[in-house]
């Protein structure tokens, strides 16, 4: 398979215009992030940096560390105190634990051994008492977001909901408007 890359200077137009409901799932992902002291923040897939803005006004203090493949859309991301790095979701996450994993649109690009796989090494990274929030597209029985075969792989929210407690999360749906979702997963 071909590599596929977005247009960084394209991204926040192409998303608004194929995912209707963008603004919301960012606000519902940032919302999901409350009661959490979050001092270190990853964020998977992190694109141009909206979900990693909508982190900052929610924890203002907290130090992100933004992971994306395409190194053009990590250099478009325009805040202070975030450590950009250049790394697909299979790749190993970055060292050191943090209080907070999110992640917005980027997860349905991986299989559903990869998904489990990413689930269990975000476990891992996460202290005790830490979160994972996904907001991302589903396979649900209605379809709004565009998808590609071979590089999107949507499951059921319910399945991934399986996953992340087989896992070791205390995890629920907790939005869901066609096929997008929004996740918490807890650490104990």
């Amino acid at each position: 398979m071909s590599q596929f890359h977005f247009d960084p200077s394209t991204y926040a137009d192409l998303i608004a215009a194929e995912v209707p409901a963008y603004d919301e799932l960012q606000e519902r992902l940032a919302a999901a992030t409350a009661g959490v002291e979050v001092r270190r923040a990853l964020d998977l897939g992190a694109g141009t940096g909206r979900t990693s803005r909508a982190l900052r006004t929610c924890h203002p203090a907290a130090a992100i560390v933004a992971v994306d493949e395409n190194p053009g859309m990590l250099e478009r991301i325009d805040l202070e105190n975030v450590d950009r790095r250049v790394a697909r979701l299979q790749d190993p996450l970055p060292p050191d634990p943090f209080d907070l994993v999110v992640s917005a649109l980027a997860v349905h690009h991986l299989d559903r051994i990869e998904k489990q796989d990413l689930f269990a090494r975000v476990r891992d990274a996460l202290r005790p008492g830490g979160r994972f929030v996904l907001a991302d597209v589903v396979l649900a029985d209605v379809t709004v977001a565009p998808l590609s075969d071979g590089y999107d792989k949507p499951d059921p929210a319910e399945d991934q909901v399986q996953w992340l407690r087989k896992a070791g999360f205390d995890a629920e749906i907790l939005w869901e408007l066609d096929d997008l979702a929004l996740l918490r997963a807890d650490r104990d």
